[in-house]
C-alpha cells in the first residue's frame, strides 16, 4: 500500500511539474502577443478546392496562453458538397464578454491552428448524406442555449458548446480529450445526458463532479472539471493537464 501512495503521489508530482513548466513557457509565448500567433492551416482538413464531396471535421487545440497548460479549445467544421471553403462553428469568450453572442461562425481554416497551437483532429464524416448531417450541425449550433454566457472553469465554454452539438450527431461519434475542460458541463442545468459520442450516459453536477460511460469514451471520472479515465477500445489512459496517454487513435 505504501508502495502505491508513493506511486500516486509521484505521479501527481510529475504532472504539477509538467503543468507547471508549460504554463511558464505558454506565458513566456504570450509576451509575443496573440495577435502575431499563426491561424494557419494546419494541412490536416482537405483543400475545398480540390474536394467537391461533403466534409465534417471536429478538432481541438491547446488553447493560448496560459490557460493551454490545462485545456483545449475545440470547434467543428462543415464543407457542403461543393462549396469552395469551410465554415468553422465555435464558441469564443471574448465575443461574451462584449456582450456580442460568444456563437462565431466564420470560414477560418478548418483546421487553422489555434494561436499557434497545433490541432487534433476528433471526429470527421465524408459518407454520403453528410450534407445532412450539416445542416443539422448549423440547426444544433444556433440552438445552443449559452450563446450569451462563457465560463473557462468549469463552463459553459467551446467545449460545452462542441458536446452540445454532438449529442445531436452521435453518428459523428465524438469523443473529446480529457483535456477538454467544459465538456461535461450540461446545458439547461440537466445533470444526465447521453455522452458527446452518443454510445453512452453520463451523470455530472455543473460540470463539477461527475461520471461517464460509453463505447466510444470508456470509463471517465470528472472531479472539479478535471477528467481520469480509461479507454479500453482505444487504449489509453485520461489524465488531466497531460490529456490522453496511449497508442494515437486511428
Amino acid at each position: 500500500m505504501r508502495w502505491k501512495r508513493g506511486t500516486v503521489l509521484t505521479a501527481l508530482i510529475i504532472i504539477a511539474a509538467l503543468a507547471l513548466a508549460a504554463a511558464w513557457g505558454r506565458a513566456t509565448m504570450a509576451h509575443d502577443g496573440w495577435r502575431s500567433a499563426s491561424r494557419e492551416s494546419a494541412g490536416i482538413a482537405p483543400d475545398p478546392a480540390t474536394t467537391s464531396e461533403a466534409v465534417v471535421q471536429v478538432y481541438a487545440a491547446r488553447a493560448w496562453g496560459w490557460r493551454g497548460s490545462f485545456g483545449v479549445h475545440s470547434w467543428i467544421a462543415v464543407k457542403p458538397t461543393g462549396a469552395p471553403a469551410f465554415d468553422v462553428y465555435e464558441v469564443i469568450g471574448w465575443r461574451a464578454y462584449r456582450g456580442m453572442s460568444a456563437l462565431s461562425i466564420s470560414n477560418r481554416p478548418a483546421d487553422g491552428r489555434w494561436f499557434g497551437n497545433l490541432p487534433e483532429l476528433i471526429a470527421e464524416m465524408r459518407d454520403d448524406g453528410v450534407d445532412a448531417v450539416i445542416a443539422r450541425i448549423d440547426t444544433a449550433a444556433r440552438a445552443y442555449p449559452h450563446a450569451k454566457e462563457y465560463r473557462v472553469w468549469p463552463g459553459p465554454n467551446s467545449n460545452t458548446f462542441t458536446a452540445f452539438v454532438a449529442r445531436a450527431i452521435p453518428e459523428l461519434r465524438v469523443d473529446l480529450p480529457p483535456t477538454a475542460i467544459g465538456k461535461d458541463y450540461l446545458p439547461n442545468g440537466d445533470i444526465v445526458a447521453t455522452t458527446p459520442s452518443g454510445t453512452g450516459f453520463q451523470f455530472s453536477l455543473f460540470g463539477l463532479f461527475g461520471i461517464l460511460v460509453g463505447v466510444e469514451e470508456g470509463l471517465e471520472v470528472n472531479l472539479l472539471g478535471l477528467t481520469f479515465g480509461i479507454d479500453p477500445v482505444d487504449p489509453a489512459l485520461k489524465l488531466p493537464i497531460v490529456g490522453r496517454l496511449g497508442p494515437n487513435r486511428g
